[in-house]
């Protein structure tokens, strides 16, 4: 049986309860409508902020991946043009060469040639040490690393660009070698003028030597690209496809948070009226004072 009490009004204060109650869902509702997204806090969702969090480093890293595997392929692509004024200038040497060979040239023609050649071969070892990326010579002995993949096998690296190498850790294999005109490891083996011992025929075939190294370079080089062109498609996916996974996590949910925005402020709307109500209720005990 119920009791007629002024002290303590308790379908008032279970209406404040319920109001505030209300109003603290209310304001997440217009916070996730206001930032797009389902977790703001860690109050929203615990557990699915980390997961989101942790996605979205993984995001992060992959995006910077497909940037420095963009600079690598950069990077081949200044070797190749470098290597590619190379042919032109031995295919010139070539000339010279075999013009050197025939007996009509005169001794001082056969210099002026020689002079040439000298000047192409010194062209060459210039290009070989003042082609760089940034500062970094390509074709040298020092190194430098092109793509980092966190979530590659073992944490390891795509690949390592060596100047005057080019090698891989985990995923790409390449080896362009060096760009020296007189060095015969690391470089073209060119004597310093047409023929050591004044034969042009050694120079020939000196030259035929260097053609097919530089050719082997830039077709290495070529498929390094191509590479590294796929393991950019390949992050690419791996970005995409992770950035999905955390949108599902941490993304809100519009429609669902207008109707939920149009739920909380009817309730809103009740609610201070049921207020009213509950406080309107203890007037009537001053009835039965009269």
């Amino acid at each position: 049986m119920g009791s007629f009490s002024v002290l303590n009004n308790i379908p008032s204060i279970n209406g404040q309860n319920q109001l505030t109650i209300n109003n603290l869902n209310l304001a997440r509702t217009m916070n996730r409508l206001a930032s797009g997204k389902r977790i703001n806090t860690g109050a929203d969702d615990a557990a699915g902020l980390q997961i989101a969090d942790s996605l979205r480093g993984n995001v992060m890293a992959l995006n910077q991946a497909i940037r420095n595997a963009n600079d690598g392929i950069s990077v081949l692509q200044i070797a190749d043009g470098a290597l590619s004024q190379v042919t032109d200038l031995l295919w010139r040497a070539v000339t010279l060469a075999e013009q050197a060979e025939s007996d009509i040239v005169s001794v001082t023609g056969k210099q002026a040639l020689n002079q040439e050649y000298m000047q192409i071969w010194a062209e060459i070892n210039r290009i070989g040490v003042d082609t760089n990326f940034n500062g970094q010579s390509l074709f040298g002995t020092s190194a430098f690393s092109a793509i980092s993949n966190p979530s590659g096998p073992s944490g390891g690296q795509i690949l390592d660009i060596f100047v005057g190498d080019l090698k891989a850790k985990s995923y790409i294999s390449v080896s362009i070698g060096g760009l020296e005109a007189n060095g015969a490891t690391n470089g073209l083996g060119l004597s310093t003028t047409i023929g050591s011992s004044g034969n042009p025929t050694e120079t020939l075939s000196q030259l035929k030597s260097a053609l097919n190294k530089v050719a082997i370079m830039r077709g290495t080089i070529g498929a390094g690209m191509n590479r590294l062109q796929s393991a950019v498609n390949v992050l690419m996916i791996q970005s995409q496809n992770t950035l999905s996974a955390e949108s599902t996590i941490r993304d809100a949910n519009i429609a669902e948070e207008i109707s939920n925005l149009t739920k909380f402020q009817i309730l809103a709307q009740t609610g201070m009226a049921a207020l009213a109500q509950a406080n309107a209720n203890g007037q009537n005990v001053l009835s039965l004072l009269r």
